[in-house]
């Protein structure tokens, strides 16, 4: 099992967890964090500290966010990986709670 950044993270991009990831699963892109499936040891410890609670089990995984697992696992194979926490985009605020945000990730 894997944890899966979920479309909550787009245009947001909080970095809180990836300092606490023992095996630096975490890759970044322009305005998305992804997890490495393959990397991911199911640790839970980067789950409380999003803000915005953008992580979740693949088992726990709603429905309409099932792709964002593929999404994971194809993006982290290509953006590089982060470990040290940075700000978050300038306008997370005003994107934390927007929805249906996968038409403006960008690759």
């Amino acid at each position: 099992m894997t944890h899966v950044v979920t479309e909550a993270c787009i245009k947001c991009k909080y970095t809180d967890c990836v300092e606490v990831c023992p095996v630096d699963c975490f890759h970044e892109g322009p305005n998305f964090l992804v997890i490495d499936p393959d990397e991911c040891i199911d640790c839970t410890l980067c789950v409380p500290e999003c803000p915005i609670n953008a992580i979740t089990t693949e088992e726990e995984l709603p429905p309409a966010q099932h792709a964002m697992l593929a999404l994971n696992a194809e993006l982290s194979r290509v953006w590089p990986v982060i470990v040290e926490q940075k700000e978050p985009l300038p306008d997370h605020e005003h994107w934390a709670t927007v929805t249906d945000k996968l038409p403006l990730l960008e690759r």
